[in-house]
């Protein structure tokens, strides 16, 4: 890493700090068991694809909802109470998945951690944005942050086959464990950093829902962006659940170790290939990037659709190229947010991205219908053919009318917060 991103690290506010580290222990201990969940399901309560897809589907659609009012909230009345509730809420719903013996219990926790998530991710990137005014910086740390994610998910697997914790149910238990810390982490920072008592001064008592909704209807360009990227969320989201639930019906040979290479595989590959690819395309646009991609995706969800089940090695294979789609796309995506968004309403547009999770929560059942109904390879084939119609939606969107955020009064600003404060 340069020199000046070192800098830029050093001067990062400890409330951004807690924002990165929090994201990798949270990531990482829910990594140990979550992309098991599809397994404990069928094992537990022997349910079909279509079910568990339906399981995991319906709790987080209403969450992504959810999540665009709560950045609304965020802008009008600050980021300090959105994120105490976001993890405490996480912190229940871990905790009551750790010890749940009945499929109500279970949806109900899952329902929690689809609204904990919902409500901490907006702010908490928006957070960024008000605490970082220098673009390259707020860049950096979006990032880095989705880094540590990653990192996080590489570790967790790890952690837990070493630990004999993996597929484990109770080991939620850390995962609640790890958002507790979050939220006190978060109350220290808000009373007693400067970087915090800024944070807390920041909102705007005039914003309405309403309001923003009348905004985000005229950034034309903004709503099909956002359809594209919820698009590619649901191709990209094949390769969790729904690979999972196609490797269990098919039988592939040690399924449990094979789930944990791909994890692995898909870690590792982000950690190691993230930020040389974004240095490599640094000079290149948002859009550009996204787009190249989307061809890397579209052709790693080829492999996937062609691959024999018993070819582990293609398996890996696939796993790595969509992996290093998504090191490629999914930053750019936090970027091209942070871009798009005015600072008056950036906890608004942050929320809104959350309707990516859309795309996320919606293909754990359209992929469990499909293979019930058709094969692994007809689902993987179709998502093929879709990477094509969300590269049809980036280049129209390309055309599209934007605001003139000139024509709209900005809330004054508390004073900047000096450096590593």
């Amino acid at each position: 890493m340069k020199w000046q991103a070192w800098r830029q690290l050093r001067a990062f506010p400890p409330l951004v700090w807690i924002i990165l580290v929090g994201s990798f222990f949270g990531r990482g201990t829910y990594f140990m068991v979550w992309p098991f969940l599809a397994i404990l399901l069928y094992e537990k309560f022997n349910l079909g694809a279509a079910q568990i897809g339906l399981i995991l589907s319906a709790s987080a659609v209403g969450a992504a909802v959810l999540g665009f009012y709560v950045g609304a909230l965020s802008d009008r009345h600050g980021r300090r109470s959105i994120l105490l509730a976001g993890t405490a809420i996480n912190t229940l719903a871990f905790a009551v998945l750790a010890f749940a013996e009945s499929l109500p219990a279970f949806v109900a926790a899952m329902t929690l951690c689809s609204i904990g998530r919902a409500i901490w991710e907006p702010p908490s990137s928006a957070l960024i944005g008000d605490l970082l005014k220098e673009r390259r910086q707020r860049e950096l740390a979006l990032q880095l942050r989705y880094f540590l994610i990653n990192a996080g998910a590489a570790m967790g697997p790890i952690v837990g086959v070493w630990a004999g914790l993996s597929a484990q149910q109770s080991t939620f238990g850390l995962t609640a464990l790890s958002y507790l810390a979050l939220n006190l982490a978060f109350v220290w920072a808000f009373a007693h950093t400067a970087s915090g008592r800024q944070a807390r001064q920041r909102r705007d008592r005039t914003a309405s829902f309403r309001g923003t909704l009348a905004v985000l209807r005229r950034d034309h360009m903004f709503l099909v962006v956002i359809l594209a990227n919820v698009l590619a969320l649901f191709i990209y989201a094949q390769m969790d659940s729904s690979l999972v639930q196609y490797l269990t019906r098919a039988e592939a040979p040690n399924l449990v170790a094979l789930i944990s290479s791909l994890i692995l595989v898909n870690a590792v590959t982000v950690i190691v290939l993230q930020f040389p690819l974004l240095s490599l395309m640094s000079g290149m646009p948002t859009n550009q990037r996204i787009v190249i991609g989307l061809v890397i995706l579209a052709a790693g969800q080829l492999w996937v659709a062609l691959n024999p089940v018993t070819f582990i090695y293609g398996w890996l294979g696939a796993t790595f190229v969509v992996s290093v789609a998504e090191a490629i796309l999914f930053p750019t995506m936090s970027v091209q947010i942070d871009q798009m968004a005015p600072d008056h309403l950036r906890g608004s547009y942050f929320g809104a991205s959350s309707f990516y999770s859309l795309g996320w929560s919606l293909a754990p059942l359209a992929g469990g219908i499909v293979l019930e109904l058709w094969s692994g390879p007809v689902l993987f084939g179709a998502m093929f053919l879709l990477c094509g119609l969300v590269w049809v939606l980036y280049r129209y969107a390309e055309g599209l009318s934007r605001p003139d955020w000139s024509e709209v009064k900005e809330p004054a600003l508390p004073p900047p917060v000096v450096a590593g404060s």
